[in-house]
């Protein structure tokens, strides 16, 4: 029986050098980073709740945490009290105002940069009065980038977005639908 050596794993093969197979290295040339248009706006839309908003959304969460305890659905009860805070909180802290970008390269928001390859389209939409640009994204998370307008117009921002995104409104989502059917139904304040 003769052995077989079998060629280490650690030692490399030496291959004479060709210079005729190597290639030069395509050298791209750098954008410089431009800034299209900027212009500053709160960070979410907001909008004070009365009295009445208050007495409603509170019935209401007590009605169901009174249904859950009799179910013996500690956890529910906890996760309502924890949501009626939260929204408590955020329709009584005015938000801050942040700036918001657009350069050659995408889109800065909130101090995070978005490249034109990973947004797909925009459209605009009013909340509480105020209108808010909508970037669809092609990211798991954030899927949509809403930034409002403050004092800015559709007409400055569109023309820009038009250079590198489709216009295009989205149809709604089945939890859009579901809640804008809800808030029709069941208004929580007068107005």
């Amino acid at each position: 029986m003769t052995a077989q050596t079998k060629p280490s794993p650690l030692k490399t093969e030496s291959r004479p050098f060709d210079e005729a197979q190597t290639k030069p290295i395509e050298v791209l040339p750098v954008r410089e980073l431009k800034t299209l248009f900027t212009w500053k706006a709160p960070v979410r839309p907001f909008k004070e709740r009365g009295r009445d908003f208050w007495t409603t959304a509170g019935s209401i969460a007590f009605l169901l945490a009174v249904i859950l305890f009799f179910i013996k659905e500690w956890l529910l009860i906890l996760v309502i009290i924890a949501v009626m805070f939260v929204y408590y909180v955020l329709s009584n802290v005015p938000p801050e105002e942040i700036e918001h970008s657009i350069t050659n390269r995408g889109i800065r928001f909130a101090g995070k940069d978005y490249s034109w390859e990973s947004l797909t389209q925009f459209w605009f939409t009013e909340k509480f009065g105020q209108k808010i640009l909508n970037l669809q994204t092609r990211l798991v998370y954030p899927g949509r980038l809403q930034m409002l307008l403050g004092k800015t117009t559709e007409e400055e921002i569109k023309d820009i977005l038009a250079k590198y995104l489709l216009q295009e409104t989205p149809e709604p989502s089945a939890l859009e639908k579901t809640t804008d059917w809800f808030s029709k139904r069941v208004p929580l304040e007068t107005t």
